[in-house]
């Protein structure tokens, strides 16, 4: 028991100094190969921990070779900047004034309601309240809310009702609405398939948010149905 107390604590201030070492990017906002060498020394640091058969130096040993990897990594990303996009990505642009840049939401293998999450982490719970959003390099999303964009009562959240050309069931339920009514409004939009339909929200005031596949987004208000809401 006390050789392993040891053997644990001698572990714990050399991971301790290796992460110090690494600086406060590496603490806080993590590029992704940062992400993969944080696990890697977690995992290099429970091995000689839990197996007391594996000599000490071994594991300390390792933790200094990803540090120093991590700084050649550092380097290159700060100093060679055609390789910086290679190792830490590139800034995506998911919505700019034209609405949801849906091939750039899909190359990071995102959808709506994800997007959705993520505006309402930062306060915007409409898509149209902003101008432009963005997921950063380290996964952190970003906004920037639309010039002179009105104030409006929040009477209720705006619904995703269509996701990718498909009707949500569960969401037409809650809003006391159905897919004949929402038809009509498509028909009246000139939008003759739904599978165009990338996105279709509605709020309680009657606001809907409608965006075509290749076509810039519309925002416009209809009449509710009676007993309509949520």
């Amino acid at each position: 028991m006390g050789l392993i107390f040891l053997r644990t604590a001698i572990v714990f201030f050399a991971l301790l100094i290796v992460m110090r070492l690494m600086g406060k990017r590496q603490i806080g906002e993590m590029q992704p190969f940062e992400l993969v060498i944080t696990l890697l020394i977690a995992e290099l640091a429970c091995i000689p921990m839990a197996d007391t058969s594996i000599p000490l130096l071994y594991g300390i040993i390792s933790m200094l070779t990803i540090f120093l990897l991590h700084q050649v990594m550092l380097l290159l990303d700060l100093k060679a900047k055609p390789l910086k996009r290679i190792i830490g990505g590139k800034p995506s642009l998911v919505i700019n004034k034209n609405g949801i840049d849906v091939s750039e939401l899909e190359r990071n293998d995102l959808d709506v309601t994800d997007l959705i999450e993520s505006m309402r982490s930062k306060g915007y719970f409409s898509l149209d309240e902003v101008d432009y959003a963005l997921y950063e390099a380290n996964g952190q999303f970003t906004a920037m809310p639309r010039e002179n964009s009105p104030k409006e009562n929040k009477v209720s959240l705006p619904v995703l009702i269509v996701d990718d050309g498909k009707y949500d069931k569960h969401n037409l339920a809650l809003t006391g609405t159905s897919e004949a009514f929402f038809e009509k409004i498509l028909q009246a939009q000139g939008v003759k398939k739904l599978k165009k339909v990338f996105v279709l929200t509605l709020d309680g005031t009657g606001k809907i948010y409608l965006q075509v596949r290749g076509e810039k987004y519309r925002s416009f208000r209809v009449a509710l149905p009676e007993g309509s809401a949520w």
